[in-house]
């Protein structure tokens, strides 16, 4: 069933009423309070779209995640074109990345992953005028510690190049003594469009390190630096090597159980999978061990077994969204449970605990 908001956005879109653009964010909330874009969310929101023939420019789920985005209805589309679409989609074959090259798979176009997804890509621009003189370049460039600054005769257009502290060394170095912005300035800059792959931009940011960033309305909607790589990718993998911490700590406390012991872990359905090391088991079965008081005992941990099992339940919820590679990434509370377990355990192992 599609929100009562979605709802009445039909019913006034039908009405030919005019309706505001909203954020993603905003979208999100409606489906009940969510704040992230997991793949369950997603489906939701495309199920509901689909059911009231419905859909956002641009795509939901390519944007960023505070810009705002139009509800519309959906173009009809005659039959013979719909015949064709559904022979074309037939007709292609899954990719399989494995047996691609490292430069090809820096090329595909995966929409989860464009560029414009990131918060770099959708911010007012802090620019320069051509006439601008190279001291206001300086002083904006010293105020905001950026390395470069585009270089635009009104905001968001008219794109004429970019002053950098590089470009700035290189023409000062073989004699150029303007104080003009325009004659300092590198008029070959890199620009490329917010739905292009992130993964395709990667190169010519780390080359260049920048790249700015158009949007459909062929406005400059951000500039994309190598710090912000670093950010997102942070964002992005945090997670994953705090999940893997937990892990590799709980196989070190699990690791002095007997194969009898170890098989307690498991699905009591379960019946034909043998369990040999801890290895063997799943992360559920590393708490179900740790719920049985006589396998708590076994481990000597000298700490409350509640707490400790209430922690790991919730790392598990953690780590089950963190594997559907949501990739807006997880709430800040969620990053601060997992990082203070990793804080517990590593006190536990400082304290030779196990």
């Amino acid at each position: 069933m599609a929100p009562e908001k979605l709802i009445e956005i039909k019913e006034r879109l039908d009405k030919n009423e005019k309706v505001d653009p909203v954020s993603v964010r905003t979208l999100l909330s409606w489906f009940w309070g969510s704040q992230r874009r997991g793949w369950w969310v997603v489906n939701s929101i495309r199920v509901s779209l689909k059911d009231l023939q419905l859909e956002t420019f641009p795509d939901f789920n390519s944007a960023y995640i505070d810009s705002l985005i139009e509800i519309r209805k959906v173009a009809p589309v005659s039959k013979k074109d719909a015949a064709k679409k559904a022979e074309e989609d037939t007709e292609k074959l899954p990719e399989n990345i494995a047996d691609k090259s490292i430069d090809d798979v820096l090329n595909i176009d995966d929409p989860t992953y464009r560029i414009s997804r990131l918060e770099a890509a959708n911010k007012n621009l802090v620019f320069v005028k051509p006439d601008s003189e190279l001291s206001e370049a300086i002083t904006l460039m010293m105020t905001y510690d950026f390395s470069q600054l585009p270089v635009m005769q009104q905001a968001k257009r008219d794109l004429k190049g970019v002053i950098s502290w590089r470009s700035i060394g290189q023409k000062l170095s073989v004699g150029k003594s303007s104080l003009k912005v325009r004659e300092l300035m590198e008029p070959n800059f890199q620009l490329i469009n917010s739905e292009t792959s992130l993964f395709k931009a990667l190169p010519v940011i780390i080359e260049h390190e920048y790249v700015l960033v158009k949007n459909n309305s062929n406005e400059i909607c951000g500039i994309v630096t190598a710090s912000d790589l670093s950010l997102q990718f942070k964002q992005l993998t945090e997670p994953f090597l705090l999940v893997a911490e937990i892990e590799n700590h709980i196989r070190q406390i699990l690791i002095k159980l007997g194969k009898q012991d170890l098989e307690k872990g498991k699905d009591e359905r379960d019946v034909e999978r043998v369990i040999e090391t801890v290895a063997d088991l799943t992360f559920g079965e590393y708490l179900r061990l740790c719920q049985n008081p006589e396998i708590w005992t076994k481990l000597i941990l000298s700490i409350n077994r509640k707490t400790f099992c209430d922690s790991l339940e919730k790392i598990r919820e953690i780590r089950n969204n963190i594997m559907h590679f949501d990739p807006d990434g997880l709430e800040l509370e969620s990053i601060e449970i997992l990082r203070n377990f990793v804080r517990l355990l590593q006190t536990l192992r400082n304290l030779k605990v196990f």
